[in-house]
């Protein structure tokens, strides 16, 4: 074990040789490697076969794609094929998965704020 001033000549070296690296502004660029970095960690946490509320429907991989509401606990159900004819290959299935919800909901009370569904997309 070093002895306490050992340690506080460890401690005071550590710091000279460190290289100083310039501080970034809020109006510089981020460093390529922070880019990396977060793509990396956005692909890696991205479910794999599974469906996303942010893709497109010609990106899901599943045949039956479902939707439970969050208030009513309703679930709808529709295949990708059907899905694809009425709305487009290109359609999000974000926005197809709330006009399902809003075409058959059930909570209307009249107030913008409180009528509709609050969507839930899961896996099937």
């Amino acid at each position: 074990m070093p002895s306490p001033k050992q340690m506080e000549k460890l401690a005071n070296s550590m710091g000279k040789n460190a290289p100083r690296e310039r501080s970034l502004d809020p109006k510089d660029d981020m460093p390529d490697e922070y880019w990396r970095a977060l793509l990396d960690a956005h692909d890696q946490t991205m479910p794999s076969g599974r469906s996303s509320p942010g893709q497109r429907l010609c990106d899901i991989p599943q045949h039956v794609l479902r939707v439970s509401c969050r208030r009513c606990e309703r679930i709808v159900e529709i295949q990708k094929v059907d899905a694809v004819r009425l709305y487009g290959q290109r359609a999000n299935w974000r926005e197809v998965g709330q006009r399902l919800l809003d075409n058959t909901c059930q909570n209307r009370t009249g107030r913008h704020e409180e009528d509709g569904c609050w969507p839930a997309f899961g896996p099937v």
